[in-house]
């Protein structure tokens, strides 16, 4: 399934693509899409459901991101061997780990914000995961029975903030609007291997970024046991995991966002965002 929340901010209803691409509407049938809605039982009763029987929905909706309520924004860093090299980092050895502030999420077509002060704003195509059921210390062989589904995450940073200014990384990753997840959040039966999804993106119509997940250094079942060693994952928690070369930090010379750019980004079987880069404003 390809589970969506449509509408205005904050009001947005939950829904699902149909096998020919149109917006069916799931109010009669559940109130939001969030931790109670992402249990195996829970997505069970909703493919038993009559997709052709949804009422559609009208228009072009707004997307939002397709899951809320996210008790953690969970995020994996160096986890593609070519992009720690453009950034000049070694390979780590286990995966690092570090948050965005949930009050960046934000639906995939938003307008991105660059941040008060900011200079280096920059892009970072990313594999989301959405956790399903409660993760404890579990397994390797496990771990993706844990998941929910799979998004399409653009994981944007402010390079100053992130790496100049001191302290964790965090500062750099959580500004308002720099977290655009969906369109949709796929369930996981849709993508048997994780480990094979082709993703790009663009800016103003040229390809920074090409990549696909087969290159990661840790792949979606090792993040997901080793994050659950040092933290419950809950339902609802989002991963993003990593991002493969052709972010703005490693070009030569730097480049990085500015007023008026246009980000599209997709990874494949998970959908396509489009972000506007407007300046600061209160």
């Amino acid at each position: 399934m390809k589970l969506v929340r449509y509408g205005k901010p904050g009001k947005e209803k939950p829904g699902l693509i149909d096998t020919e691409g149109k917006l069916r509407d799931l109010s009669a049938h559940i109130k939001d899409i969030g931790p109670e809605q992402l249990s195996d039982a829970a997505l069970a009763k909703l493919r038993k459901l009559k997709t052709d029987k949804l009422p559609l929905v009208k228009g072009t909706p707004r997307y939002g991101s397709p899951v809320t309520g996210v008790p953690k924004f969970i995020a994996i860093g160096l986890n593609y061997a070519d992009h720690a090299a453009e950034s000049g980092l070694p390979i780590p050895p286990e995966p690092i780990i570090f948050m965005k502030a949930t009050s960046c999420i934000q639906g995939p077509d938003d307008a991105v914000m660059l941040p008060k002060g900011s200079v280096k704003s920059d892009w970072e195509v990313e594999l989301g995961v959405v956790i399903g059921t409660r993760a404890r210390y579990v397994s390797q062989k496990e771990a993706l029975n844990h998941v929910a589904g799979y998004c399409t995450i653009n994981d944007i940073s402010e390079r100053e903030f992130q790496i100049e200014r001191g302290g964790t990384w965090d500062k750099g990753k959580g500004c308002d609007t720099f977290g655009p997840i969906g369109p949709w959040l796929v369930t996981r039966d849709e993508v048997p291997n994780p480990q094979k999804l082709a993703m790009w993106l663009d800016v103003n119509g040229k390809r920074m970024q090409t990549g696909n997940t087969k290159t990661m250094i840790f792949s979606v079942a090792k993040i997901v046991s080793y994050v659950s060693q040092f933290m419950t994952l809950e339902p609802g928690d989002v991963i993003t995991t990593g991002t493969p070369p052709g972010v703005g930090l490693g070009m030569k010379p730097p480049v990085f966002l500015k007023k008026g750019d246009v980000m599209t980004v997709c990874i494949e079987c998970l959908g396509e965002q489009r972000q506007v880069v407007v300046p600061f404003k209160l």
